[in-house]
C-alpha cells in the first residue's frame, strides 16, 4: 500500500493534478475580484475553496506518509514551505478582525506551483544560487548609476523639465532611460542646450543596458549549465550503479551455473 502511494507521489500524474488544482485556485482568486460574478457565485466559490483546501491537506499527508521518517519530510526546505503555507491558509481568520490578512495569505498558495512542478523548482533553485553573483552586478550597476546621476545633475540641472534638478531625481531619470521609456525625449531636450550631450546618454545605455543585461543573462546561463552538469552526473551515477548491480547479478548467476555443473559431474 505504502509502496503504491510512494510511486503515485513521485509520478507525473500527481504533479500534474497538483498543478491543475493550483491553477484552478488561482482562477478562483481572480474571479473573486470581479464584484458581480463573485457575489453571484459566492456559494460555488466557498465549496471549491473547501475542496481545494482538502486536496492540499491530502497532498501534504501523502508526502509525509511516503517518507521513511516523519521528520525527513521537514529536512527539505520546499516541504517546509508547502507545510507553512497550507497551515497558515487553514487558520480561521476570515470571520475575525484579520480577515483582510487571511485573504492576502490565500494568494501565497499560488506560490506552491513552484513546488508542484519539479522543473520550476529546479529553475528557482538555480536563480537562488545565482543571487550572490547578481548582487555583485547590482552593486557595480549602482556605482555606474551613482556616477552618471552626479554628472547628469551637474550638467543638466537647468533644463526646464526638471529631470536633473537633484541627485535622486537624476537616478530616477537614468532608470527611465534604462527602461527605454521615452529616453530619446530626455536626450533631445538636453541636446537642444548641449549638442554634445548625446555622448552621455549613448555611453550610459551601452554600459548600463547592453553590457549589464548581458552579464545577467551570462550568469543565468552559467547556472543553468551547472544544473545540467549536475543532472548529468546524477544520471551517470545512477547508470553506473545499475550496471554494477547487473554485473553482480551476472556474476552470481555464473557462480550458480558453475555450481550446477559441478553437482552434475559429481552425480555422474
Amino acid at each position: 500500500m505504502i509502496k503504491n502511494i510512494t510511486n503515485f507521489r513521485h509520478s507525473k500524474l500527481f504533479s500534474n493534478i497538483t498543478t491543475i488544482i493550483i491553477i484552478v485556485y488561482a482562477s478562483i482568486l481572480g474571479f473573486k475580484t470581479l464584484g458581480d460574478i463573485s457575489s453571484k457565485y459566492s456559494t460555488i466559490w466557498i465549496i471549491l475553496d473547501y475542496i481545494i483546501n482538502l486536496y492540499f491537506i491530502l497532498e501534504i499527508t501523502i508526502k509525509i506518509l511516503t517518507e521513511r521518517k516523519t521528520l525527513d519530510f521537514f529536512k527539505d526546505k520546499w516541504n517546509i514551505f508547502d507545510f507553512i503555507i497550507v497551515i497558515i491558509t487553514l487558520l480561521p481568520l476570515e470571520s475575525s478582525e484579520y480577515s483582510a490578512v487571511a485573504r492576502l495569505l490565500r494568494v501565497f498558495k499560488i506560490l506552491r506551483l513552484f513546488t508542484a512542478r519539479p522543473q520550476l523548482k529546479a529553475i528557482l533553485d538555480m536563480l537562488i544560487k545565482a543571487i550572490p553573483a547578481i548582487i555583485d552586478i547590482v552593486i557595480l550597476m549602482f556605482i555606474i548609476f551613482y556616477i552618471y546621476a552626479i554628472i547628469g545633475s551637474f550638467l543638466f540641472t537647468n533644463l526646464e523639465s526638471g529631470l536633473w534638478k537633484d541627485f535622486l531625481i537624476s537616478m530616477l531619470t537614468l532608470f527611465r532611460i534604462l527602461t527605454f521609456e521615452g529616453w530619446t525625449d530626455v536626450m533631445y531636450e538636453a541636446m537642444e542646450v548641449y549638442p554634445w550631450s548625446w555622448i552621455y546618454f549613448i555611453s550610459f545605455i551601452i554600459i548600463a543596458a547592453f553590457i549589464f543585461f548581458n552579464l545577467f543573462i551570462a550568469i543565468i546561463i552559467s547556472e543553468m549549465q551547472k544544473l545540467q552538469e549536475k543532472n548529468m552526473k546524477k544520471d551517470l551515477s545512477e547508470d553506473h550503479q545499475n550496471i554494477h548491480l547487473i554485473l553482480q547479478e551476472l556474476k552470481s548467476l555464473k557462480h550458480e551455473i558453475k555450481k550446477l555443473k559441478d553437482d552434475k559431474s559429481l552425480k555422474k
